[in-house]
């Protein structure tokens, strides 16, 4: 009869240095989600073990790997004792070390609130705008006369539909001064046999009751003065839009380039807002959109840049030592980026990216 008994799994304590903070974590969930939902503001982005944001140093304790480290960390950083906080679980107390974002550089304290599918718009064939009307009052909405926003452009949310088993991830696509009272808009992009992109672009599903969960994500516009490069492709240019719209609200006047990755010229969109937003800028401040078509036909009337993005990275006269890089997209992309901008002479510390992950790159991604 005692095979039949099963070991009760422990809750266990992290103490995380040098803050000094100590988190419960329950049994069954991983480190990261536990540290968020006590409001720590632990630098994160996808989730799923695949950026490696949330990685941290194990000072002391045993724990579970939930996928192999070895995929994101380095011979270095495991020899170091790095690793993954989303892919953690206790086996033990333990002791880790990582530097918590301030108060003010993180966006707001993780919560849920639940509305309705409020409107839709293809933007492409297909890329569709999501308006999502919130219920009540929520923080990660504008809210006209208040003291901030709860989250940061950039970020972003999961999002539960009536009916698809998983929550699925997307960016928030505005400033938020620039979202109207408890609104939050989003742009998807449909991914091939992607259950819940299927599910929104086969019919109109306004009205569709939904939850929104959030923020998320350590992707956001850091303070400078030097120039800053973007380049993004496919929905990364829900992210971009959002910093490039908080950058104009703020004031700057910072040099900044706008490297954006399409097929053919009906994969652009979102273009009169990016004329609104150059046109806001003026002085050495200068914003400049240089979208960059791979496979449009030789022989159309597209006059613009032809190639891969970031081919064109190289060609653009910047201050690269001082620059910083934004970089939003298909994990392929956001790699090629990396190497290009490293070799002009950004300092990798100033590379800042958000890989759009969908059902055909890793389970759990944005599909």
């Amino acid at each position: 009869m005692f095979g039949f008994l099963k070991k009760k799994q422990q809750d266990f304590t992290a103490e995380v240095l040098p803050a000094g903070e100590r988190v419960q974590i329950k049994a069954g969930d991983n480190l990261l989600k536990a540290a968020l939902a006590a409001g720590l503001n632990w630098p994160h982005d996808c989730r799923v073990g695949s950026c490696g944001s949330c990685r941290c140093q194990l000072k002391q304790g045993k724990i579970k790997e939930l996928s192999d480290f070895s995929y994101v960390l380095d011979g270095d950083q495991l020899r170091e004792g790095m690793i993954l906080a989303c892919q953690t679980q206790l086996k033990s107390d333990v002791i880790v070390e990582v530097a918590l974002a301030s108060n003010q550089d993180a966006g707001g304290a993780v919560s849920s609130v639940t509305g309705v599918l409020a409107g839709t718009r293809l933007l492409t064939h297909d890329i569709m705008e999501l308006t999502i009307k919130l219920d009540g009052p929520f923080p990660h909405a504008a809210e006209p006369g208040g003291d901030g926003y709860g989250y940061r452009a950039g970020q972003y949310a999961d999002i539960s539909f009536p009916g698809i088993e998983k929550p699925r991830s997307y960016s928030f696509a505005r400033a938020p001064e620039n979202e109207r009272e408890n609104e939050l808009t989003f742009f998807v992009r449909k991914v091939p046999n992607g259950e819940l992109t299927g599910w929104l672009f086969a019919e109109n599903r306004v009205g569709s009751r939904v939850t929104v969960e959030g923020p998320y994500g350590s992707f956001w516009m850091r303070e400078g003065e030097g120039p800053v490069i973007c380049i993004a492709g496919g929905s990364g240019m829900s992210s971009i839009m959002a910093l490039l719209e908080q950058a104009n609200n703020s004031g700057s006047q910072r040099e900044t380039v706008y490297l954006f990755g399409a097929r053919t010229q009906q994969d652009l969109y979102c273009l009169d807002e990016l004329k609104a937003l150059e046109a806001a800028r003026n002085g050495s401040g200068s914003l400049r959109f240089l979208p960059v078509l791979s496979e449009e036909p030789e022989h159309s009337d597209w006059t613009g840049l032809r190639g891969m993005v970031t081919d064109e990275v190289a060609s653009q006269s910047l201050d690269w030592v001082n620059t910083q890089a934004y970089l939003c997209g298909p994990p392929p992309m956001i790699d090629a980026a990396i190497e290009v901008l490293k070799q002009q002479g950004v300092d990798e510390s100033n590379i800042y990216f958000d890989k759009f992950l969908d059902a055909s790159s890793m389970p759990g991604g944005r599909a």
